[in-house]
């Protein structure tokens, strides 16, 4: 059982302007990075080091970013390939989502995870028995 991040799930963790999403994003992986279950892409690291670099209110420095993706680097990483790519265009079709978010979808369930952690798609659905779960939507309803 793995338990895939989408992107602004860990941007998060750099995001001093979001403390409670901030202190949840950190809980969440260490406890799915301990577990051994937390897993990511290289689609991932890639949007991951764009958005801490340049789309933050303080942008981390690309040695601080380089070094998160270092370290994110280290969990279970797959690789976006042509495949994947092309099974993300039906996935994109059939869930009428992005392409980018039907890459994750694809390389969470590559992946055998359970679970996919995002805020980007419906918190609850589920696709091919990979459910969506927005971590933060407890924050949303108040």
């Amino acid at each position: 059982m793995r338990a895939f991040f989408d992107t602004n799930v860990l941007v998060y963790l750099f995001d001093a302007d979001a403390p409670q999403k901030q202190r949840i994003a950190r809980a969440l992986l260490e406890r799915e990075a301990n577990a051994g279950r937390a897993t990511l892409s290289t689609q991932v690291l890639q949007e991951f080091f764009v958005t801490v670099t340049r789309k933050l209110a303080v942008p981390l420095g690309h040695e601080q970013a380089e070094r998160a993706v270092r370290s994110l680097a280290e969990l279970s990483v797959v690789q976006i390939d042509a495949a994947l790519i092309l099974e993300a265009i039906d996935t994109s079709r059939h869930l009428r989502i992005s392409l980018w978010d039907a890459l994750i979808v694809r390389a969470a369930l590559q992946s055998g995870s359970t679970v996919l952690y995002t805020e980007d798609l419906q918190h609850g659905q589920e696709a091919e028995g990979l459910k969506i779960s927005n971590p933060f939507v407890a924050l949303q309803t108040r």
